[in-house]
This record gives C-alpha cells, sequence and structure tokens, in this order.
C-alpha cells in the first residue's frame, strides 16, 4: 500500500495529475515499482496552487486539520511523500479503501 508508517504518524506517496476536471482520488497506481496513491487536482501547478490543493483534500477527505499535513518531498514534481502527523497506518489505509 502507499501508506507507511513514521515515528509522529504516517506518510502518503502521492501521484498528482493537476489541471483535471476535478479533484477527486484516482485510485492506486504503481510508479517505480511501488505503489501510490493516484489524485486528480483541479488546480494548476503554477505558483504552489497544486500543493495548497492537494494538502486541503486530503485534510477534509481524512477529517484532520490541515496543520498536520506536510510535503516531504516532491514539491515542484508529480510524485510527492505527504507526512500526515498524528493519524494511525490503520485510519489511513481504511479511508484509502473507502474512497478507491
Amino acid at each position: 500500500m502507499p501508506v507507511s508508517a513514521d515515528g509522529a504518524g504516517v506518510r502518503l506517496r502521492i501521484r498528482v495529475t493537476p489541471r483535471a476536471k476535478r479533484t477527486a482520488l484516482a485510485g492506486i497506481v504503481e510508479v517505480d515499482g511501488r505503489p501510490a496513491l493516484a489524485i486528480r487536482l483541479a488546480a494548476p501547478p503554477v505558483d504552489g496552487a497544486a500543493n495548497k490543493a492537494l494538502l486541503a483534500f486530503l485534510a477534509s477527505a481524512m477529517k484532520v486539520p490541515k496543520s498536520r499535513l506536510r510535503i516531504v518531498s516532491g514539491e515542484t514534481g508529480r510524485l510527492k511523500v505527504v507526512a500526515v502527523a498524528g493519524l494511525a497506518a490503520g485510519i489511513a489505509l481504511t479511508w484509502i479503501k473507502a474512497a478507491a
């Protein structure tokens, strides 16, 4: 699964597609032989708009404050790792299965 536990919560591997018709979870894809969440974003990849939209979407979907999310790697790329503080891996997996 595209979720791994770290000391403070979980990390999500995410493959984003900006400028989509609407923002939504599009399932799980394989990137470099490893699973990643596929998320379509309506926002363009300009001036950090897509990153802001991604964090807002994840916070809303997982029902956690946006302040608990941060992009750990991939700020300027399509493949990102997002850390979610204080979230158990089991809860993240439940959300992924329910949304996919």
